[in-house]
């Protein structure tokens, strides 16, 4: 099947009745089928999906995303569809609301079809952590996806949909799309309102966004941003807004732009660090100053994040008690044995591992030698970003050390599997919005660069990101 339209130019047929809305998803649900052997995909919406199109193309709902299909990761709530976030604990759960964020969307029109796949509770970078299936690269299905919205970005990239919602909590929609080679936006922390989404992280949780272009990814961040009484967490808009759709600027002559030095050390695979360097060449071509920064604290930055990380992660997975909803196991005695085997069947190996780090940091007698000075560091992190954007307007490097590795390669070693996030987790951290753009390839796997921006200023990102990915094809 051929590749989807531009989602501007989708909506805009659909409202002008030159397609059909049910056309569309039927398109997508057949692609979806023939391109199962990926495993990109928990579930599908269908009957959800195909009574919204038949109302849209009756007139009856309309909007800046008429018709246009789309996935969800399987951590967003969709009203009364499975929401299982990838975990055996919780097969089964139909979800009693929906994420504000498909809320916005679908008062556009958009249409959810599909669920997809995700390291459970977005633990994860390969999608391997799944209870029920690894997602496999559209490029090489022998390797990773990425992950832990490995299973959006591939459906993507598949032609599944023309965009898919992930999230990310430490380079968990950049990652994927810098290993299959879409485009991988993480806003300004509170920018999307995170009401619906199962928690992983609470401080670092954003909601990412997986398109083919810069301008796909705008206008559904368009759609998506802003406050929600529902999260308290939510910043307001910029008065523009994000969509550049129709417009042309050029906002990256002249501008300033920073080289991160720790990025481009000792780890860092050679076809990656020349995709990165040949990219900032390009950005001198056409105006820009490029030249190395240091921000001196980095290479601490992923120890912090898997303490603070894991610490909100066992507070956030204690819900999970086999009384509310969820797996229950059915044959305990007496209270404490529900708690044990109900969370004892129902996690996997990953959950547990993170439920009992983030339980030692947090516990007495550690609290101080682990999670506070943990956090101290995070705030020296921030202060050192703050400085180096008083003389840079945006800064760049590597999305993850490597292209996709293969399936197996380091999952039975987790510390590996963890360095797979050491370029991206420091933005999650200090909350700044950042993208990873498709910028090359290595024996016909993707590659992605990653460029970075102040706190807030989403819509100067995207319109740079916009210029670059031209630069780039």
């Amino acid at each position: 099947m051929s590749q989807w339209l531009p989602i501007a130019e989708i909506a805009d047929k659909v409202t002008k009745k030159q397609i059909s809305a049910t056309s569309l998803i039927e398109r997508s649900l057949a692609t979806i089928t023939q391109k199962k052997d990926y495993r990109a995909i928990i579930s599908t919406l269908e009957d959800r999906a195909t009574t919204r199109a038949k109302m849209i193309d009756e007139g009856k709902l309309g909007g800046r995303l008429a018709g246009v299909p789309f996935i969800a990761k399987d951590n967003f709530l969709v009203y009364g569809s499975d929401t299982t976030a990838a975990s055996n604990i919780l097969k089964g759960f139909k979800a009693p609301y929906q994420a504000s964020v498909i809320n916005k969307l679908e008062s556009e029109g958009a249409i959810c079809v599909a669920k997809s796949n995700l390291d459970a509770f977005a633990h994860g970078a390969s999608t391997e952590n799944s209870d029920f299936f690894t997602t496999t690269n559209p490029h090489d299905q022998s390797r990773v996806p990425g992950g832990s919205s490995g299973g959006s970005a591939a459906a993507v990239v598949l032609d599944m949909a023309p965009f898919a919602l992930g999230t990310d909590t430490g380079g968990s929609t950049r990652q994927p799309a810098s290993f299959v080679g879409c485009v991988g936006y993480k806003p300004t922390y509170g920018l999307m309102s995170r009401s619906g989404i199962i928690a992983m992280a609470s401080s670092t949780d954003t909601v990412g966004t997986l398109a083919k272009t810069v301008n796909d990814a705008s206008l559904v961040i368009d759609v998506m941003a802003g406050i929600d009484s529902l999260d308290s967490t939510t910043i307001d808009r910029q008065p523009k807004g994000y969509d550049i759709n129709n417009i042309s600027e050029d906002n990256l002559r002249g501008k300033k732009i920073g080289l991160i030095r720790e990025y481009m050390g000792e780890g860092l695979d050679g076809e990656v660090r020349d995709v990165v360097n040949d990219a900032c060449l390009r950005l001198k071509s056409v105006g820009c100053e490029v030249s190395e920064v240091s921000i001196p604290s980095l290479p601490l930055a992923l120890a912090v994040y898997y303490i603070i990380c894991p610490a909100e992660v066992s507070s956030n997975l204690s819900r999970y008690d086999g009384q509310r909803f969820g797996f229950s196991y059915k044959e305990a005695n007496n209270l404490d044995e529900v708690y044990e085997l109900s969370r004892g069947y129902g996690f996997g190996k990953e959950a547990k591992r993170r439920i009992m780090i983030g339980t030692y940091v947090l516990s007495s007698g550690y609290y101080n030698a682990y999670y506070k000075k943990a956090q101290t560091v995070r705030t020296k992190l921030i202060n050192e970003f703050n400085e180096v954007f008083k003389n840079c307007d945006f800064l760049i490097g590597p999305v993850a050390p490597t292209s996709a590795f293969k399936i197996g390669e380091n999952i039975k070693d987790p510390l590996h599997m963890y360095l797979s996030d050491v370029m991206t987790v420091a933005v999650n951290l200090v909350g700044i919005p950042a993208v990873s753009i498709p910028a090359g390839e290595k024996n016909g796997l993707p590659i992605g660069v990653q460029l970075m921006a102040n706190a807030k200023k989403d819509r100067e990102l995207l319109l740079a990101s916009k210029n670059l990915e031209g630069i780039l094809r």
